[in-house]
């Protein structure tokens, strides 16, 4: 499992946001801007699903027209739908859509727009592309192009924030053994990518060589630097905002160590275990890096925090975070409001930054199974609901303070879509307030361990499982904590898959039964016989068998001789033992089996009577785990290889995957090639075991 580190920024592609129901923050002190100033009628957002939505919803509340751009893929997306206007930007691929400048400033010229959105990931922040909407007569809503290429380059970044007084790490030249372990960091990259930990120097080299390669392909510069490597660090980072008179706001802090592959998992608001002394002077840094540049807009300092208190500054991303959410639940603001008014030029309404009233967690909903090394998952996902009742953050709470309550769904895909491999594997955001962490957390596991998430494998158990976790809720995060912990948050939960397969095969009969009858379950009979059987697989390859006879005396389960049946239908089924009662909800996409109950979802493939014996693969052979890109080959045919070793990668969903061995042997074919399109299943390798 890959160890992760707070040293990131966040790129997501795909994602999803409710209404803002919270008024533009306003103050009547303010007078009415120069008529010189933007007045912005119609926004184009220069990106795709949940972030689009978000900044579509606010749009609407402030009576601004929306644009919309798409690729193919996106073409039924909810954000194209939901806008105004929408242009299609011809292509699949990233590169030839939402990365082209000329096609999108053309989009909003033709769309009538007259304001340009970033978004966050993508264009957000190129300062070619800020420059390119300026130069279009366009309103760029997003800090000045010199303030994004300032804070550009890393390694740029760092020279220049020491010289405004702010700590940061050293990049260093010539490793050394006591300087290990060691971080190989992209210097204009984020997302995880071009990232690599090393902690033999031995190593070092082929890190440098995957990290340039990587980076030369997702950021256009192989530019690659090491720096000290802290396991037990945490990443904290403070929200910006900065008007264009002078006045630099520090809204808050957040906690976003918890962190798979360099990527967030779990952010919250404010940073827990901080001290007060120790907040105020990373509070006063932001600041300080945000005025060194002349910052205007959104944007976030990041910062590696050590254990004894010390922190240093990481980078800054020029945009809004992904999980702003977390920050406008505990300030009741709108943070893309305040961003459109600052492009409009508008003051900040005061000298100060609200104050914080309770807590937010937030928890991305990875299309991804953690089990198998954070693969990827693509398909259809046919539901996604919070099984609770939610609703948005309101200007009063019940507590009265300036947070509201309850829960927020951020989500840029709707039942029926498909997830594919083009962009992040983000799917929701799901954002819980309340008074203390403590009851956020709680809030937010059982919203999601209720949640019917249908379709391709999720991390959603991992999540629930990290946020009861002893040590997530004493506090005590980091950016390893989701290795330290791998073993308990990753462990196959067979507990209740046998009871799940009792109620699928039991809600299967109740389906056949009622197309024919209208009667009695599938199975059931007056005289004694032999055992209805249904097969299953569960999710970690298990096969589950269910035996199960329906009589006039009830239900009689070969390996649940206690369990009862108190009710049955397609959709539903209550069992009870002893005096325990439970009911399980049953969906069936295709052979996909989905089981619900209040503590979590079994997902089952249901399995034929009688097994096909033809077409099994050879054990040797290699199939592409999922739709991707091949990146790079490590062997040739006729190598001998050893188990576990690197035979190709495969890039999807923003990321790169290793296609390892099975066995020790010799590689006997190698059907794939760097830049071929593979679908799910497609044979990439072939290795022969050694005798």
């Amino acid at each position: 499992m890959t160890t992760d580190d707070p040293r990131t920024t966040d790129d997501p592609r795909t994602t999803d946001s409710p209404p803002i129901t919270d008024p533009p923050i306003t103050d009547p002190s303010i007078t009415d801007p120069p008529i010189t100033s933007p007045s912005i009628t119609n926004l184009l957002v220069a990106n795709r699903g949940e972030i689009a939505r978000r900044i579509f919803r606010t749009c609407r509340e402030l009576g601004i027209a929306t644009t919309a751009v798409y690729s193919d893929p996106d073409a039924d997306a909810p954000h194209v739908r939901e806008a105004d206007t929408a242009v299609r930007l011809p292509g699949a691929a990233p590169a030839d859509t939402y990365l082209r400048i000329d096609l999108i400033v053309r989009a909003a010229l033709e769309a009538g727009a007259d304001a340009v959105h970033p978004g966050y990931g993508f264009l957000s922040e190129s300062p070619g592309f800020a420059q390119a909407v300026l130069d279009a007569g366009l309103c760029w809503v997003g800090p000045p192009p010199a303030a994004i290429a300032a804070m550009g380059s890393k390694t740029a970044a760092k020279r220049l924030m020491a010289e405004a007084g702010v700590p940061v790490l050293d990049a260093l030249g010539a490793p050394t053994e006591a300087d290990l372990p060691l971080l190989v960091k992209a210097a204009a990259g984020g997302g995880g990518r071009g990232m690599r930990i090393v902690r033999d120097l031995a190593d070092l080299p082929a890190a440098l060589g995957a990290a340039r390669a990587e980076a030369a392909k997702a950021f256009g510069s192989d530019e690659v630097f090491c720096e000290r490597y802290l396991p037990t660090g945490r990443h904290v980072e403070v929200q910006l905002l900065a008007d264009a008179h002078g006045t630099v706001w520090a809204v808050g802090d957040r906690d976003c160590s918890l962190q798979r592959r360099h990527q967030k998992v779990i952010e919250e608001a404010p940073a827990p275990g901080v001290p007060d002394d120790v907040r105020s002077a990373l509070h006063a840094a932001a600041v300080s890096a945000a005025r060194a540049i002349g910052y205007t807009g959104a944007g976030t300092a990041e910062f590696l925090l050590a254990e004894d208190g010390r922190f240093w500054f990481l980078e800054m991303n020029t945009r809004l975070q992904v999980e702003h959410p977390v920050t406008e639940a505990v300030t009741g603001l709108d943070l893309v409001a305040l961003q459109l008014a600052v492009a409009e030029g508008e003051k900040l309404p005061g000298p100060d930054a609200p104050p914080t009233t309770g807590h937010a967690v937030e928890a991305r909903l990875y299309a991804e199974d953690p089990a198998k090394d954070w693969q990827p998952a693509t398909g259809t996902l046919h539901r996604l609901e919070l099984a609770t009742r939610y609703h948005e953050f309101t200007s009063t709470g019940e507590t009265g303070g300036t947070a509201g309550t309850g829960l927020r769904l951020d989500s840029g895909v709707a039942p029926g879509g498909e997830i594919t491999p083009h962009y992040d594997a983000m799917l929701a955001k799901v954002i819980a307030w309340a008074p203390t962490r403590t009851a956020a957390a709680r809030r937010l596991a059982d919203a999601l361990s209720r949640a019917k998430v249908h379709g391709p494998a999720t991390n959603r158990e991992l999540l629930v499982r990290a946020l009861r976790h002893p040590a997530f809720l004493a506090g005590r995060v980091h950016t390893g904590f989701l290795a330290e912990h791998a073993a308990g948050l990753l462990a196959p939960d067979s507990k209740g898959t046998g009871r799940a397969a009792l109620a699928a095969a039991l809600a299967e009969a109740a389906a056949r039964s009622t197309a024919r009858t209208g009667a009695l379950p599938s199975g059931w009979r007056n005289l004694p016989s032999q055992p209805q059987a249904r097969r299953y697989r569960t999710e970690d390859g298990a096969e589950a068998v269910v035996r199960y006879r329906l009589t006039r005396d009830g239900l009689r389960a070969d390996e649940y001789p206690g369990v009862a049946l108190v009710e049955a239908s397609a959709e539903r089924v209550v069992l009870s033992e002893g005096e325990v009662r439970r009911a399980y909800e049953v969906a069936r996409h295709g052979d996909r089996v989905y089981v619900d109950t209040p503590f979590g979802c079994t997902v089952l493939t249901a399995l034929p009577r009688f097994p096909d014996s033809v077409g099994q693969t050879d054990p040797g052979a290699l199939l592409a785990p999922m739709p991707g890109t091949v990146v790079r080959t490590g062997a040739e045919v006729g190598d001998t290889v050893t188990a576990g070793q690197p035979l190709l990668w495969l890039e999807a969903m923003k990321m790169e995957h290793k296609v390892t061995a099975p066995a020790d042997g010799v590689l006997a074919e190698l059907r794939a090639a760097p830049g071929q399109q593979v679908e799910l299943g497609t044979l990439l390798a072939v290795v022969h075991p050694a005798p």
